[in-house]
């Protein structure tokens, strides 16, 4: 569970043990990650920024207007940091919290997200393809004002599919490190209601192919939109040592579910057999 202190104090002064500053209430945070979906299995890092709204609790969560509007709290590696200092008023008030943060929204409601087509992509310094595709939200609804933390519970909003590849009896070697996963013929583009933290498949969203990342020896995953594919298309494609296995199926990616499929491959390309090893919920 991480604290997300937002402080009351400008320039060198602290802030008061009571999270309070000329009788205002200091905003505090704790944030509590679902843990482990990322290359580091960590929880959050040094840097990562999360978006925060706060709303009237009798009003509804617009782009603007609100007592907090997509503020950015910044990481430091033991607390969390806004730009400015937040405090409450009397009232009631819903909460709302994202991540990773959007710095130009055009919605609250239908926020234009689109998961990465290169999830196997990990740069010297900010976030790999699989990390930013990977949209977290939390909310806590009729928050009175209090110098007591409020605790926000991230869950995951994308979905999630796991292969494994194992050697087929007629299989010769040992599966290669090197492999390449592909997932096929999903869309991409999402549309997010902030207010929900439900994610849909864009209606005029095109399909397209996403590389998976390898997570270990012979394993890869992806995050994806949620959706069913109605008919059976090509799926899952590995590539190893230069020669295509090809799986085709239909398929339902559920909303905050970690689907885990068994590729069982063998000598000959066209036989590629597939196993469903289960689903997770709150993945890790």
């Amino acid at each position: 569970m991480l604290t997300a202190g937002l402080a009351s104090c400008t320039g060198e002064s602290m802030e008061p043990d009571d999270n309070t500053s000329n009788g205002k209430v200091t905003m505090v945070f704790n944030f509590s990650h679902p843990s482990q979906s990322r290359v580091t299995e960590t929880s959050f890092e040094k840097g990562d920024v999360v978006g925060l709204f706060v709303s009237e609790a009798e009003k509804p969560l617009e782009i603007s207007g609100n007592t907090v509007n997509n503020e950015s709290l910044t990481f430091s590696g033991s607390a969390w940091t806004s730009t400015r200092p937040l405090y409450w008023d009397n009232g009631l008030y819903n909460v709302y919290a994202y991540y990773p943060h959007i710095s130009s929204l055009s919605s609250t409601t239908d926020l234009e997200f689109e998961v990465s087509t290169d999830q196997n992509s990990i740069p010297a310094s900010g976030m790999g393809g699989y990390e930013a595709s990977d949209f977290l939200f939390a909310s806590a609804k009729g928050i009175a004002a209090s110098a007591n933390p409020v605790n926000l519970q991230f869950r995951h909003i994308m979905s999630k599919i796991t292969v494994r590849l194992i050697k087929g009896e007629d299989f010769e070697g040992e599966i290669p490190e090197t492999a390449t996963v592909y997932i096929h013929n999903t869309v991409t583009d999402a549309s997010i209601d902030l207010t929900a933290g439900v994610a849909t498949k864009a209606l005029r969203g095109s399909r397209k192919t996403v590389t998976a990342m390898q997570t270990g020896r012979t394993t890869y995953s992806a995050i994806l939109v949620p959706q069913r594919l109605e008919n059976r298309v090509p799926l899952i494609e590995v590539v190893m040592n230069g020669v295509s296995f090809l799986y085709e199926s239909k398929f339902l990616f559920k909303p905050g579910i970690h689907h885990i499929v068994n590729l069982v491959v063998d000598k000959n390309p066209e036989q590629v057999k597939i196993e469903i090893g289960g689903e997770i919920t709150n993945w890790n």
